[in-house]
């Protein structure tokens, strides 16, 4: 059980991240001061809207220049911390290179800010931004558990690197995490299991997946019909509360499921259709999952992931999280207005 002094820094890394924006906003609106670690400290575009924020809160924010693939890079903006948040770490569907783009930025890169974390003797608690992907590989692995449904002690046993490549960089990455803990007795170590994170970005214009996704039910690209997926889904405002409370209730500790609800991507479509459906084309029907088969890898999309993931249920039991974390779930339904609301907003669909 570590208590955190919030009169000092915290470190995070990844900071211009879809989630790590919303960690820093809650940090600094709680008056401490980040470390923010970045590829390119000098990028004043990048920085922009994080440091709106600083504009609006009692905290500050100070900018570490850092790289994931870097031995020793995070050792400056760790200094005098004793809380770091590991959110680093790359998610894109569409990859050349599975190791080169996703496997070594996510293992390296852990174990690049853990062995920084050995070096720093202030540092009491590591929060690690993990992944649902960490915990369940397919959909239809669900099958094989008790009631069909993965919690905390499950792990994903079937992602290789040419199958689910980014579920098995999540899994060695927190693998590894686990595996320097156990080496130590100094710092804690509190994992963050997300499922699909959704919302407004504190960057309005994020590359996240997320963002990609969403943009396609209101940009045409899913007209024809929305892949019959079903994903757990959360909000990146309940993430960030997720991580914060991580970091700051002694008693945290282990992996957290975050996860508010399971949801097709058409059920999600079909909450925006009252208030947008009459101006946007949003998906109104399923694609067959016999024809995303036919046509997925056309799309990038491989056949033995739509084979044993469409047309699936994803349940993963979210009650430690709301036990020991304290979180009151955000309903999808708000988190998919204002999130849409804010890609009107900042003319993400052309008209």
């Amino acid at each position: 059980m570590k208590t955190i002094d919030k009169s000092k820094p915290v470190m995070v890394t990844g900071a211009t991240g879809y989630v790590a924006g919303w960690i820093i906003k809650k940090l600094l609106d709680d008056g401490i001061t980040v470390h923010a670690a970045v590829r390119n400290p000098d990028n004043k575009e990048k920085l922009k809207y994080l440091n709106q924020l600083t504009e609006k809160s009692l905290g500050k924010i100070k900018y570490f220049k850092a790289d994931l693939l870097q031995n020793g890079s995070y050792e400056e903006a760790m200094k005098d911390c004793e809380l770091v948040y590991h959110t680093a770490s790359p998610f894109i569907n569409s990859v050349k290179d599975p190791q080169k783009d996703l496997i070594d930025p996510a293992l390296l890169g852990t174990r690049n800010v853990i062995d920084s974390v050995n070096k720093t003797e202030s540092v009491k608690r590591v929060v690690l931004t993990s992944s649902c992907a960490a915990v369940i590989g397919d959909t239809i692995d669900l099958l094989d558990l008790p009631g069909g449904i993965a919690d905390e002690e499950n792990w994903n046993t079937t992602s290789n690197l040419k199958h689910q490549a980014y579920s098995y960089s999540k899994t060695l990455a927190e693998k590894e995490a686990w595996k320097m803990f156990e080496t130590q007795k100094r710092w804690d170590l509190v994992v963050i299991n997300p499922t699909l994170v959704l919302g407004p970005g504190i960057n309005p214009k994020s590359t996240s997946e997320s963002f990609n996704l969403i943009k396609q039910m209101g940009d045409g690209s899913m007209k024809m019909g929305a892949p019959g997926l079903d994903i757990g889904v959360v909000d990146v405002r309940n993430i960030a509360e997720a991580h914060i409370n991580a970091g700051f209730m002694p008693k945290a500790k282990g992996r957290h499921i975050i996860s508010a609800t399971h949801k097709t991507f058409l059920q999600l479509a079909q909450m925006l259709q009252a208030k947008y459906g009459d101006s946007y084309p949003l998906p109104k029907k399923e694609l067959p999952k016999f024809f995303v088969w036919l046509v997925g890898p056309l799309q990038g999309i491989k056949r033995k992931m739509v084979s044993r993931n469409f047309g699936y249920q994803w349940l993963v039991d979210n009650s430690k999280s709301k036990k020991e974390l304290n979180i009151k779930y955000i309903p999808i339904e708000k988190t998919m207005e204002d999130f849409f609301q804010q890609m009107i907003d900042h003319g993400v669909f052309k008209k």
